[in-house]
Formats: C-alpha cells, structure tokens, sequence
C-alpha cells in the first residue's frame, strides 16, 4: 500500500525535463523466469529539484504502454513538460505527444553513440569517434549536418548504418542544438537517470531473480528512498538555466505560479 500511495502521490504543475529510461531485472513468473523491464521515470522541477516520479513494471516497450504511464502523470497533476529525454524508446515520441504535444524530445545522445557504434572494428574507432563528436559536439545545428555528410562521404561504404540512424533520428537528436550550453549540459544525455540506475543496481546485484514483480518494485521502492534522501538541493547552474528556460518557454510559462 506503501508503495502504490507513492506512485499515486499528486506531482508539481510543470518539469523543467523529464528523464525515461527502463533497467532490466530477472522476475519468476508462472514457474518460468521472464525479463522484466522497470521504467523510472525522473524529473527536474522549475526550482531545480530533482525527484523521481515513479516506476513502472512492463512486460515490453511500447506505444500503448508508455501512454499509460504519461496519462498517470497528467492525472497526478503534471500540467506541461517543457523537454522530455529519452533513450530510442519505440512508441515514445508518439505517447508523449498525444498527452503533451507540446513537449520538445531529445534523445540521448550517448544512447545514440553506443547503439550506433556497437559493431565497428576497434582498429577504426577511435578515428569514427572524432569525426562523430565533431557532429554531436558542433556550436551549431547546420555545422552538426555538415559535418554529418562528411562523416557519410568518409565511413559509409565501411558501416553504412550508422550515417542512416543518425539521418533517420535527426529530429529527435538535434533538439538541443537551440539552446545554450547550460540547457544542452543538462538535456543532451540521460545521465542523470543512469547514474540513478547504477545505484539501484548496486542495490539489487545480489539479487538475480525476484519472486514476483511486487517484491521488485517494493526493493525499487526501498532502494530510492534510500538514494534520493541524499539528494539535496538543485544544481550549481540551475539559475542560468532557469532564467533560460523562462526566456525559451515563455508563453507556457505565463501565468503559472512558479
């Protein structure tokens, strides 16, 4: 009861960002062990705060399901997202905007790079690397697309793939490009919700295989009480992202008591 009380707790009006990912665990179910994936979702309040808003177990990704979890936090009195970041989860875009459809994605860029260079030759990387950073690391959107068909001139004929996911996620990966260097340290990766990860899993590494979903999410549970009692206060540069954030957002910030 604890628990469900926790996840069904009202929420502030507005979240500066909004951080989803999903960290997987071994559960037993009907005599056979099944892999569980537990969405956390994390957020960043106007004042800087950080919280986790809750944590759900799924049986897989999809669009269906994460429309669940956005229309839960509209009920809790989530009124507006001003930037939500995500790793490439399947259906994701499409469930926020039907909730908030004027919610700006990012998707982490650090996700991209490993995803999209799982499989080059170690004799390559290195070189891959640079020219990829001179894309994600670019002042600007435009230079990020020249540089983008410079690296396709040189390594497509060698790993075609990873020129056609970064066209393809364009979109959803160049959001941050419009912001200052403060918003785009805060939004370009999902850090902040994998540094949480790590220590749940450090938490939970003795664990290989919980009885049950309910004897998961109420270990989850106990881990984050435990971990965010720590966290206090709100990050060093949270004023110049605030005053930032009040200047792009304006008109969806106006009249709100924040």
């Amino acid at each position: 009861p604890i628990v469900k009380e926790w996840q069904e707790r009202p929420l502030e009006e507005v979240y500066a960002v909004v951080f989803m990912d999903a960290i997987h665990y071994h559960v037993r179910s009907e005599g056979r062990i099944v892999k569980r994936a537990v969405y956390i979702a994390l957020g960043i309040d106007m004042s800087g705060k950080k919280d986790v808003l809750g944590m759900y177990v799924g049986e897989n990704e999809s669009a269906k399901f994460w429309l669940s979890i956005m229309n839960g936090l509209k009920n809790r009195g989530v009124e507006d997202i001003l930037i939500a970041c995500v790793d490439g989860l399947n259906g994701f875009p499409q469930a926020i905007e039907a909730v908030y459809p004027k919610t700006e994605i990012q998707q982490c860029i650090i996700h991209q790079i490993r995803n999209s260079t799982k499989f080059v030759s170690y004799k390559d990387i290195k070189k891959l690397m640079a020219d990829l950073k001179l894309v994600y690391a670019a002042p600007t959107e435009e230079t990020a697309l020249n540089e983008l068909e410079l690296f396709k001139d040189k390594w497509d004929s060698k790993y075609p793939k990873i020129y056609k996911s970064w066209n393809d996620n364009w979109a959803t990966l160049s959001t941050y490009f419009k912001y200052p260097e403060a918003v785009r340290r805060l939004i370009y990766t999902t850090n902040a919700i994998e540094g949480f990860n790590r220590q749940l899993r450090k938490v939970t590494k003795s664990k290989t295989v919980f009885p049950s979903d309910d004897s998961l999410l109420k270990m989850l549970y106990l881990a984050t009480m435990d971990i965010t009692k720590k966290w206090t206060g709100h990050r060093q540069d949270w004023g110049q992202i605030h005053s930032q954030l009040e200047i792009y957002f304006e008109e969806r910030l106006a009249g709100r008591n924040l």
